[in-house]
């Protein structure tokens, strides 16, 4: 499981969004976060980590951070909340819920460190689901539904 850490004593000229560029999954959704948000930077924790040396490396390895000027860090699935904030039609719902209930943090940073321990298989689900391109994606999981909806309804007609 992650570390959360409140602030750093090095805060960033830009609020920053920071993540693991080796992750292809990541990559794919940062792109499409990078087509919805403004006024927030993206760079990988293998380009930024040294300027941070109060946060250990180790750390930006197990979660992603979103670090704002002020130096407020916000880390794991908060850092994806908050990045909501930053969409042209800004929310900041998830984030507060993520601050507020202990049992929604707590449900967030599980299923965060469950998708960050399975990255290769939700790649592979996110392209099934929605297509190779980021930019241009697909309903492809509607088609699977429509598909598995007809499967279920075909196999009670017959069966009954």
């Amino acid at each position: 499981m992650f570390e959360t850490i409140p602030k750093t004593q090095f805060p960033p000229k830009e609020d920053l969004f920071i993540w693991d560029g080796q992750c292809g999954f990541c990559k794919y959704w940062i792109m499409v976060w990078k087509s919805k948000t403004r006024g927030l930077e993206y760079q990988t924790f293998q380009e930024v980590a040294e300027n941070f040396p109060d946060i250990p490396f180790k750390e930006f390895k197990r979660a992603s951070r979103l670090i704002e000027k002020d130096g407020a860090v916000f880390s794991g699935p908060d850092s994806a909340f908050r990045t909501f904030a930053y969409f042209k039609e800004p929310s900041t719902f998830w984030h507060n819920w993520y601050q507020r209930s202990k049992i929604f943090r707590q449900l967030s940073n599980h299923g965060y460190n469950f998708i960050s321990k399975n990255r290769p298989l939700l790649m592979q689900l996110t392209i099934v689901f929605w297509g190779k391109n980021p930019l241009k994606r697909k309903p492809y999981w509607l088609i699977w539904l429509l598909g598995l909806l007809g499967l279920f309804g075909t196999l009670i007609y017959f069966l009954r």
